[in-house]
């Protein structure tokens, strides 16, 4: 059977990039890699897809009420459009977060705007493989990652296209181990072009 191929470009919004209402440190540093990637993705037929936080203004998620998060990637704000640099144009979107009583962390968790999961998605399009890349680390990218995993892919971490929060200085270092732990191939975009 042929392998096929998808990549996840994790919430590259505007709010987890600089100058966003929780930026993460050099967030804005996976758009480079990441743009060559998918790049490369659409020379070799691979499905892209882009998930992104897509929070209602109220929701148990944010700090006001009784989360751990500021205000962030409101429904139709500025501050939830993905960055204007990244070139995600006909990739397929997953708006996760979206009811006000979940965190909505792995792209796993989103659905298209047909409805459909991730999941489904994947299953639809005959995928085995899912490269993932994008904010942050410790966060969306591992939940997404370690959800992948469970469902039986194969997926390769591109750790020059992510970036962590590091609410703790190792938070990044453990989110990388915990994939380690469960089989995710760890790489650089750089070896997976050439």
């Amino acid at each position: 059977m042929e392998r096929k191929t998808a990549l996840l470009v994790v919430d590259v919004q505007n709010d987890f990039c600089p100058g966003g209402s929780l930026a993460v440190p050099e967030g804005d540093e996976v758009i480079a890699p990441l743009n060559k990637m998918i790049k490369y993705g659409k020379e070799n037929g691979w499905l892209i897809i882009a998930s992104r936080d897509w929070h209602p203004k109220v929701t148990n998620h944010f700090q006001p009420y009784g989360g751990m998060w500021p205000v962030h990637c409101v429904q139709n704000s500025e501050g939830a459009k993905f960055h204007p640099d990244l070139r995600i144009n006909n990739a397929v979107i997953i708006s996760k977060g979206t009811n006000p009583d979940e965190n909505g962390y792995s792209a796993f968790d989103g659905k298209t705007e047909n409805g459909l999961t991730l999941a489904r998605l994947l299953k639809l399009n005959k995928i085995s493989e899912i490269y993932v890349g994008g904010l942050a680390t410790d966060y969306c990218v591992r939940a997404s990652v370690l959800d992948a995993t469970e469902l039986m892919y194969c997926v390769v971490f591109l750790r020059d296209a992510c970036r962590a929060v590091n609410l703790k200085p190792d938070d990044e270092e453990k989110a990388i181990r915990a994939m380690q732990n469960v089989g995710v191939v760890i790489t650089d975009t750089g070896d997976v072009i050439s």
